[in-house]
């Protein structure tokens, strides 16, 4: 059964950072992309920044140069590293596998980021 827990969200203000962590059980981690979406309040759920198996990464054009996507195969975790926070950032982050679209029907349930001052 998938499993994705998102971690590491909060309250921060403008210009701070976040680091974002989802571990991820029951699936092959190892051979699958993975991504980080957000969802704000009433918007739709957005793809944000993807890394391939092997670690090539591809951002939204708004948080490019400010994110940054990782992940470390041993502990099927990938991370999201957010510098230079804006308002607009504020959004419930997910993670799932895939590259330009969700592999997973299932999510977990999110990790807060709100950016304020």
């Amino acid at each position: 059964q998938v499993q994705l827990v998102e971690s590491g969200g909060g309250l921060v203000q403008p210009g701070g950072s976040l680091r974002l962590s989802c571990a991820a059980s029951g699936f092959s981690f190892r051979r699958y992309a993975m991504s980080w979406y957000r969802q704000a309040p009433g918007k739709e759920r957005e793809l944000v920044a993807a890394i391939t198996s092997t670690g090539g990464a591809n951002y939204i054009a708004s948080v490019k140069g400010r994110f940054t996507i990782s992940r470390d195969n041993d502990k099927n975790t990938v991370y999201l590293q957010m510098n230079s926070l804006k308002p607009e950032d504020t959004a419930v982050y997910y993670c799932n596998a895939g590259f330009v679209e969700a592999a997973f029907g299932s999510w977990g349930q999110g990790t807060q980021v709100t950016v304020s001052p």
